[in-house]
């Protein structure tokens, strides 16, 4: 269906034409131990050796005000970027999130609200520069006094 997807293991291996390869003795060529996500086309059959390894589920869409903490579970270039394993970075919404056999969620992340007079006590996992503009050490404690919705940031 629409806007749904599905992983398969031990996917096939297509060739530039869109028809599955085969080795020299007409078997079709099968890539063992891995994960293939599958997003809505037509329906396809499992050719021999893939398995359904998650069953048809719809995409995540990530609302306002929320996001979600991903880590590279290994190495892929996504664009521009290359990501190493163990990795993680934010995905903020409203967006739809599309799968990666490479990344998995590792948590829903919701908006903090800060009212006035009120402030948020942070610590930092790493070396960065916050959204101020200032740069912070690992370790490092500090106050975040701005009102409004906060989402926190992966360090």
């Amino acid at each position: 269906p629409p806007r749904h997807y599905c992983i398969v293991s031990n996917p096939v291996i297509i060739g530039a034409d869109g028809v599955p390869e085969l080795d020299s003795h007409k078997q079709i060529k099968v890539r063992h131990g891995d994960l293939e996500v599958r997003f809505n086309s037509d329906p396809f059959p499992l050719f021999p050796g893939e398995k359904l390894h998650t069953p048809v589920k719809p995409l995540e869409f990530v609302k306002n005000q929320k996001a979600l903490r991903l880590a590279a579970l290994r190495d892929f270039t996504d664009g521009k970027r290359t990501v190493k394993a163990g990795d993680e970075w934010m995905f903020y919404g409203p967006a739809t999130y599309y799968p990666r056999v490479d990344v998995k969620i590792v948590e829903n992340v919701a908006a903090t609200l800060i009212s006035a007079n009120q402030a948020l006590k942070l610590r930092c996992k790493k070396a960065f520069t916050d959204r101020t503009g200032v740069a912070r050490k690992m370790g490092e404690e500090f106050l975040y006094k701005e009102a409004g919705a906060f989402l926190p940031d992966v360090e």
